[in-house]
């Protein structure tokens, strides 16, 4: 029987698996079977602002939209088990936003030869960044034996690529630093990797807890790494700071040291949720130096879209995406994990904290 796994809204760490029905296929419609999918911080994040950003919406808890409980979205493989003329192909295999869950029932549209949107009603109101689907056998971004890659690192490593284009087209709002928080996350290296890349003369500074500086000084992306206790520390040069933590206290400390040094702060995800606290992802009132601002990467994508056109952004991606592969090597190993019941496992030890940079999580339900 189908399952899925549904976490509080509230308290994300509470988690369970539930067995669900599973109704005919309607016309036009097919259901998917969930192969794998990436367990990382950035699905913590969508559960922790799931409720401003509609990230809840996507995939409704049994007992519907609403509820106080919802299924977080993962990014992984499927295969098309049952078609009704979608124009999708039985056993092909498809890559995208899925839930945790062993399947999911889709509403296609706009399918060609490379991909597909979920033209499922409930879902057209969020962001159609996360309604699109490759078709595998077409996609030129596939590798097969670079899957678990694309998974753990594919949005995260896009997030990141996003926000140097953001940065670098305000001309670093005239900083020549960036700091960035949780630097062994996955997001935050790819930020790294891609500012080395295209903007060499922005000095890059990670910050980590104490038993992870050893492990992001590895990965070769910063140009300093400093454990938190040294944030206090920091010269008030012109900075930009970037903040995967989502630690309240942490992020009031950077700007209490830059003041007006600090030329902006983004806020990007949520890795330390047992610190937020009120002010973690919309910051303290009050505090020195410019605004906090939530970064939302699927309005940065439209618009990065829009301005270079999807061949010319596609290639800049690409070139980028490559050069972070050179760049982690084999900073990181997969780890992978079977059955439903472990992407629960993974949720929770996630959103707790519990989190080894060195490895990246696949689960296959």
């Amino acid at each position: 029987m189908p399952q899925q796994v549904e976490v509080e809204k509230q308290v994300i760490t509470n988690a369970e698996l539930v067995e669900v029905d599973t109704a005919p296929v309607p016309e036009g419609g097919a259901r998917l079977a969930v192969e794998s999918f990436s367990v990382t911080a950035n699905n913590v994040t969508y559960a922790v602002v799931g409720d401003g950003f509609g990230y809840w919406n996507f995939f409704p808890a049994s007992d519907g939209k609403g509820s106080e409980k919802g299924i977080v979205p993962m990014w992984g493989h499927a295969r098309v088990i049952e078609d009704n003329g979608s124009g999708l192909d039985v056993g092909e295999r498809v890559y995208g936003y899925l839930p945790m869950a062993t399947h999911l029932d889709i509403v296609p549209g706009k399918v060609t030869p490379h991909g597909f949107i979920d033209a499922a009603e409930h879902r057209q109101p969020m962001s159609p960044v996360y309604n699109q689907y490759s078709r595998l056998a077409a996609d030129p971004e596939h590798d097969p034996g670079r899957e678990g890659e694309r998974m753990i690192f594919g949005p995260l490593f896009k997030t990141g690529f996003l926000i140097e284009y953001f940065l670098r087209g305000e001309e670093w709002f005239g900083a020549q630093r960036m700091i960035l928080t949780s630097a062994s996350s996955k997001t935050a290296m790819g930020l790294a990797s891609v500012a080395r890349q295209n903007s060499p003369g922005i000095r890059r500074i990670g910050l980590t807890s104490a038993g992870n500086v050893e492990f992001v000084e590895k990965t070769g992306l910063y140009d300093e790494v400093l454990s938190y206790d040294a944030a206090g520390s920091l010269p008030a040069e012109p900075s930009v700071s970037v903040d995967f933590a989502g630690n309240a206290a942490l992020l009031a400390t950077i700007h209490r040291q830059l003041g007006d040094a600090l030329k902006y702060s983004c806020l990007v995800g949520a890795t330390h949720i047992e610190e937020r606290g009120n002010g973690g992802m919309g910051g303290e009132e009050g505090l020195p130096g410019p605004k906090p601002i939530l970064f939302f990467a699927p309005d940065h994508a439209v618009a990065m879209f829009k301005e270079l056109g999807p061949e010319e952004a596609g290639k800049r991606v690409a070139a980028a995406w490559h050069g972070f592969l050179a760049d982690v090597g084999d900073t990181v190993s997969i780890e992978r994990h079977s059955g439903l019941s472990a992407a629960r496992d993974q949720f929770v030890k996630m959103a707790g904290g519990d989190i080894d940079p060195a490895s990246g999580i696949v689960i296959e339900p």
